[in-house]
């Protein structure tokens, strides 16, 4: 999803459309619940809205199943105690 600002709000596009003949620069890794977490974050950046566009947003993995089973190994190991 591609974010950018157009007439005063939050604009998506669906799918990485970032329009440029230049070279892409900078990466920022958000932890985000979902990807409308992850658009309210990045509308939250400073600058955003004054020319820090456009954003794309891609996920890079899900931590879902990694937190979940971490969760279980600290509730078992508290249980132990």
């Amino acid at each position: 999803m591609t974010l950018y600002w157009k007439n005063g709000k939050v604009a998506t596009t669906d799918g990485p459309y970032a329009e440029t003949k230049e070279q892409l620069g900078g990466i920022q890794i958000l932890e985000a619940r979902d990807l409308n977490h992850a658009v309210q974050l990045v509308s939250q950046l400073p600058g955003f809205k004054y020319g820090l566009g456009p954003v794309e947003i891609r996920p890079v993995m899900d931590l879902g199943e990694i937190i979940k089973e971490s969760e279980q190994r600290r509730r078992r190991k508290d249980t132990s105690r």
